[in-house]
């Protein structure tokens, strides 16, 4: 008999995180664990407002679905009972780890990879901020390799790029404007962060009104990621967008994740993988799409106060495949 406990816990943020459309102090996270046989599978996700989501509606969701979990639901049955959001990542995940721990075979393997995964290097965010405390910040970050900066403000952005870019001389940069750019000034925006060193831009216009994208002249990659979920909408970015960010939370889980990335390059775009604040148990099975991505953005743990234990060993920006402890 399998057994399903829904659990909601609050991490603490660093500081504070601030995009353009919010700030908070905490991750609120949803965790589902699978007891059955002796083995135990985790799998964390983040309910996103953005996306229509709450607390109270993921773990109500998962609720609902008891009876088909508890009766032995596996991958291939997700679909029926879930929608491909924050809820279907967590039971996805827990059961890619519970297969793991039952069998006695690592996650890596299960899922097709002819290794085990390489460390990867993650991107560090600076929030949103006013012009001279994100200079600091960069500053403060410079000895990071890659570091991804929130903007969203539309033309005074500029002036906090170029602070950034004097902070963090060396530091490769990604822009996420999270929507918050309009059609008329992202000509310029875009030039600027060319001239910046900016390697991706990340959502610039508002999702489903961004087809000033399409056939656009830039200087810049540009990523999707509010507008891109699964693979039933990857065919509406082509050619508004150069690059996708894959989050576990909006795929619903590993699965659609690792399906997600083999159409995505298929169709000759970039992978970006990323993630929402959260803690190690919800970057791990995101390492495993991000282990040929071109960038990774995985640095939820690095953004708390603490982190599980045991969680990610990260040296630096630098990110270690996880303990069996944790997932996999």
């Amino acid at each position: 008999m399998r057994k399903l406990t829904v659990t909601h816990e609050s991490w603490p943020i660093a500081g504070r995180f601030t995009i353009s459309r919010g700030s908070k102090t905490s991750a609120e996270v949803v965790v589902v664990t699978l007891e059955e046989g002796g083995a135990v599978g985790r799998g964390e996700c983040v309910p996103y407002a953005r996306y229509g989501e709450t607390l109270e509606g993921v773990m109500s969701a998962l609720e609902a679905a008891r009876p088909r979990i508890e009766a032995g639901l596996e991958r291939d049955g997700i679909a029926a009972v879930l929608e491909p959001k924050a809820a279907r990542n967590a039971l996805d995940c827990a059961l890619w780890d519970l297969e793991a721990k039952r069998s006695g075979r690592p996650v890596w393997e299960l899922a097709g990879l002819a290794s085990a995964p390489h460390p990867l290097v993650t991107a560090y965010t600076l929030s949103l901020d006013t012009t001279e405390a994100m200079r600091a910040a960069a500053e403060k970050a410079a000895h990071r390799p890659l570091l991804k900066v929130k903007l969203g403000r539309g033309e005074e952005d500029i002036e906090r790029l170029r602070a950034i870019r004097a902070g963090a001389p060396s530091s490769r940069l990604i822009v996420d404007a999270n929507e918050g750019w309009k059609p008329e000034v992202l000509p310029a925006l875009l030039d600027a962060c060319a001239e910046l060193g900016v390697v991706m831009v990340e959502q610039p216009l508002p999702a489903g009104n961004d087809g000033a994208l399409q056939g656009l002249r830039r200087s810049v990659p540009v990523c999707a990621d509010e507008s891109a979920h699964d693979r039933h909408g990857l065919g509406a970015l082509l050619g508004k967008y150069d690059a996708i960010n894959i989050k576990l939370d909006k795929t619903g889980g590993l699965t659609e994740a690792l399906a997600l990335a083999s159409a995505a390059r298929g169709e000759g775009l970039q992978l970006m993988v990323g993630c929402m604040v959260a803690t190690s148990l919800a970057m791990a099975p995101a390492m495993l799409v991000a282990q040929d991505a071109a960038v990774v953005d995985l640095d939820g743990p690095l953004l708390l106060s603490k982190d599980r234990v045991p969680g990610i060993r990260f040296e630096g920006s630098e990110m270690f495949w996880p303990p069996r402890e944790l997932w996999g």
